[in-house]
């Protein structure tokens, strides 16, 4: 963490970045990992690991309609500074204002300039005392920021104060450190994580160059404690939209251990339109590895509505309708 990249020197100094890049810094900063940019190839312009952590200057120049700052809603529903709830029985903490990478596709790009401004006042206390006064919240999720950017002791807390509420069942944390910066998964962050079990985590990986070995031994660190670990990956223009991409990244996932939980349709975040596809070709995706790989394989493929909306499936659906009191399904 200490030898991010995240200064206007430090872009100018990567070859083949654009001289344009550095005008999105006014607006997105940038930060990365020496592992991470160690993923690169250098020689290919479109590498999938540089366009998701170098900026580009479409980040500025292209906007679609509907886009948003806050594409999900969020402040609409922070009942107390620092927690989201947006779903009836789970609340999600943003726990940290840091990550090791700032992805350029994050939904949550503005609160990258006001470095942790949004988290002043979310006190730990004052979270915890609305989920002990909301006992239909059975799940607390810790987000942010990426958890995982804590000190040991610090996570500690979240999670031993909001596991010592009597009606919360599950803790879930939310993290790309195995796939940006996979030291950070310690046999005794393992122990941690495992003493507040049921803990799930959910990682973030989007392209097959990212199933190093060392990522895989973190993920293998994870398991071994007693860790379910599920990955989220967002579909993103340029960047795993072909059928062949997806394939390889969640057969490996599995090969890891790891189980494909969601492949998201990029969000309508201001910053990340540059990155979307069409929703018609997410249903292409799905339609070509359904049948054609195993179940544990297959992520659910969702569009998080705009305006806090929730979670929606897309598809693909086989039902076609029912005739004659059975169901009718197409092949």
């Amino acid at each position: 963490m200490a030898h991010r990249l995240r200064r206007p020197g430090d872009l100018g100094r990567l070859p083949g970045v654009s001289p344009a890049a550095a005008a999105v810094l006014r607006v997105y900063p940038f930060a990365v990992t020496p592992y991470y940019l160690s993923l690169a190839d250098w020689s290919d312009p479109a590498d999938p690991i540089r366009r998701q952590a170098l900026p580009d200057p479409r980040e500025i120049a292209v906007r679609h309609p509907g886009s948003n700052p806050d594409p999900l809603a969020e402040a609409e529903h922070m009942p107390v500074p620092g927690l989201i709830h947006r779903y009836p029985d789970r609340v999600l903490v943003l726990a940290a204002a840091t990550c090791g990478v700032l992805c350029r596709h994050c939904n949550r790009k503005r609160f990258w300039r006001g470095g942790g401004r949004h988290l002043r006042g979310a006190r730990l206390e004052r979270m915890a005392a609305y989920v002990a006064a909301h006992p239909e919240v059975r799940e607390v999720i810790l987000s942010g920021g990426d958890p995982l950017t804590l000190s040991d002791a610090r996570l500690e807390a979240y999670l031993s104060r909001f596991r010592a509420i009597r009606h919360v069942e599950v803790l879930r944390v939310g993290t790309r450190a195995p796939v940006v910066l996979p030291m950070r998964i310690t046999g005794a962050l393992c122990r941690l994580l495992a003493r507040h079990r049921p803990l799930w985590l959910n990682t973030h990986f989007n392209h097959p160059r990212e199933l190093t070995a060392e990522a895989a031994r973190a993920c293998d660190r994870l398991s071994r404690a007693g860790i379910a670990v599920s990955n989220q990956t967002v579909l993103l223009r340029g960047v795993n939209d072909r059928l062949e991409v997806l394939r390889a990244l969640f057969h490996g996932l599995q090969r890891m251990m790891v189980r494909p939980y969601y492949l998201f349709h990029c969000d309508a975040a201001a910053g990340t339109d540059h990155f979307r596809t069409s929703v018609r070709q997410g249903l292409a995706i799905m339609e070509g590895l359904w049948g054609r790989s195993g179940g544990l394989t297959l992520p659910a493929y969702v569009v998080d509505l705009p305006g806090g909306g929730g979670k929606a499936a897309a598809g693909p659906v086989h039902l076609v309708g029912f005739e004659g009191g059975e169901a009718v399904f197409r092949t």
